[in-house]
C-alpha cells in the first residue's frame, strides 16, 4: 500500500498529491513516470512524476478530474492509500550538457505539471531558462510561482486574456523568436495539438524541439504496445523509449487519431462511476 501524505487542490479540476513511496523516490528523474492503481477493481492509470523528496521517500503527482478513475483518486484523502504504485518509469529527460544553454519550455495544460521539474532541473543546472505557459483563463491557473523560481523569464498566456496576455503559447513563442531570441533547444509539453504546433513553428527556425508524448499505457513495459507511436518512419512505445521524443520526427497526425480511439469507453465509464456515486448518495434510482 501507498499511503497519501498530503492533499490540496489547485484549483476545482486539478489536485496534488505526494504519496509515501520510498523506492521510487529514491529513483526518480525529471520526465519520469509511475503507474498506480487505487484499488482491485481500478484501471492502471500513467501519470508524470511532478516531482519527488528522496528524505522523505515521497513522489508527487498532480492530475485532472477527465475520467472515472480520476475522479475516484481525487475523492481519496491524507491518510488514504493507493493499492499500487510502480515507478520510476520512461527514460529521464535528457539533461546532460545544457549548462549554459538557452531553453525554452513551452507548457500547455496539464503538461505544466510536466514542465515544471524539468524547467527546474535546467535552471539548476545553470541554463538560461524561458518558460511560456498557457491556460483557458487565470483563474485555472497553476504552479505560478514555483516556475517564476524555475527560470529566469516566465510568460504566462491565457485564452481568455484574464491576466492581460490573451493568447496561445505559440503567440508567445513566435513573439520572442521573431523579436530574434535564440533558442538552443525548445521543450513542449502539453496537449497534442499544441506540441505539433510548437514542433511545426521551430522547424522553420531550425530550432531542436523535444516533445513529451503521453499516450494510453497499460502495462508500461511495452509489451500491451497501446502507447506506440510512429518516430521516423518507425514504432516506438512511449514507455520505454520515450516520453521524450524529436519532436520533428513524430507523427502527430496519428498521435491525435490514436488519442481519440476509446472516447465512447471513456464516456461509458464516466457514466457508469455518476451513477455509482447516486447511488451512494441516495439519488434517483436508490432503493
Amino acid at each position: 500500500m501507498y499511503p497519501i501524505v498530503k492533499k490540496c487542490r489547485l484549483h476545482e479540476t486539478v489536485t496534488h498529491m505526494e504519496i509515501l513511496a520510498p523506492a521510487v523516490a529514491k529513483k526518480a528523474m525529471p520526465g519520469q513516470f509511475v503507474i498506480l492503481r487505487i484499488d482491485e477493481d481500478g484501471e492502471r492509470i500513467p501519470l508524470t512524476i511532478a516531482g519527488h523528496d528522496q528524505e522523505a521517500g515521497t513522489v508527487s503527482i498532480i492530475f485532472q478530474k477527465v475520467g472515472a478513475t480520476t475522479r475516484r483518486l481525487d475523492a481519496l484523502e491524507e491518510g488514504d492509500a493507493l493499492l499500487d504504485l510502480v515507478g520510476p518509469l520512461g527514460k529521464p529527460s535528457d539533461l546532460e550538457g545544457k549548462e549554459g544553454k538557452k531553453i525554452a519550455v513551452v507548457g500547455g495544460g496539464l503538461g505544466i505539471a510536466i514542465a515544471y521539474p524539468q524547467a527546474k532541473a535546467l535552471h539548476e543546472r545553470g541554463a538560461d531558462v524561458d518558460v511560456i505557459v498557457g491556460f483557458r483563463s487565470s483563474s485555472l491557473s497553476i504552479l505560478t510561482e514555483e516556475l517564476k523560481s524555475a527560470c529566469t523569464h516566465l510568460y504566462v498566456m491565457t485564452d481568455d486574456g484574464s491576466n492581460g496576455h490573451k493568447g496561445l503559447v505559440t503567440d508567445a513563442l513566435q513573439e520572442r523568436l521573431a523579436a530574434g531570441v535564440h533558442y538552443d533547444e525548445v521543450i513542449a509539453i502539453g496537449p497534442l495539438p499544441m506540441m505539433r504546433g510548437v514542433c511545426d513553428m521551430t522547424r522553420t527556425y531550425d530550432i531542436p524541439t523535444v516533445v513529451s508524448m503521453n499516450p494510453i499505457m497499460i502495462d508500461g513495459t511495452g509489451m500491451c504496445g497501446g502507447c506506440r507511436l510512429t518516430v521516423a518512419g518507425e514504432t516506438r512505445f512511449a514507455c520505454v523509449d520515450g516520453p521524450d521524443f524529436d519532436g520533428h520526427l513524430v507523427d502527430f497526425d496519428e498521435a491525435i487519431i490514436r488519442s481519440r480511439m476509446y472516447r465512447r469507453e471513456e464516456a461509458q465509464s464516466m457514466e457508469r462511476h455518476e451513477n455509482c456515486s447516486l447511488l451512494k448518495q441516495g439519488g434517483p434510482g436508490h432503493a
